[in-house]
């Protein structure tokens, strides 16, 4: 009697490891999900503060605030390009008349965010900044 063995998988083994493998991923992404959301936001607030610094700069230097957050690229306050959104959108800027105060806003993503609790609510310098409540996630700050 001759009798060869073959070893290897069949298609269907074949498939049914890839579809696992695919499931195990996509439940992998979705948990991702809150710390992409989470991370986003932190870089949010980060650049507000980035942006405030910029300002508090300028107005050491001018005695005002600037009437747009592009000004301060060319002003030698140590900001060299305006940071976006993370979703590509402006963020808020809101300047009194005369100049001498301001007010940033940012969309934050997480109603959790402890950040929401400690900004302003209303209306500031022209800017919308939502009210307080669990559905408000405009991040505002503003001196």
């Amino acid at each position: 009697m001759n009798t060869t063995s073959k070893k290897g998988f069949t298609i269907i083994e074949l498939l049914v490891v890839i579809a696992i493998i695919g499931l195990l991923a996509s439940v992998v992404l979705v948990g991702l999900g809150g710390a992409r959301r989470s991370g986003r936001d932190a870089k949010r607030i980060a650049d507000l503060r980035q942006l405030q610094v910029g300002l508090e700069a300028y107005f050491t230097k001018n005695g005002v605030y600037p009437a747009t957050l592009s000004a301060l690229t060319t002003a030698g306050v140590g900001v060299t390009v305006v940071p976006t959104d993370p979703a590509g959108a402006a963020y808020g800027y809101g300047v009194a008349s005369p100049a001498t105060t301001y007010t940033l806003s940012a969309q934050l993503e997480d109603a959790g965010n402890q950040a929401l609790n400690n900004d302003i609510d209303g209306t500031s310098n022209g800017l919308s900044c939502g009210t307080a409540g669990p559905t408000d996630l405009t991040y505002c700050v503003s001196l």
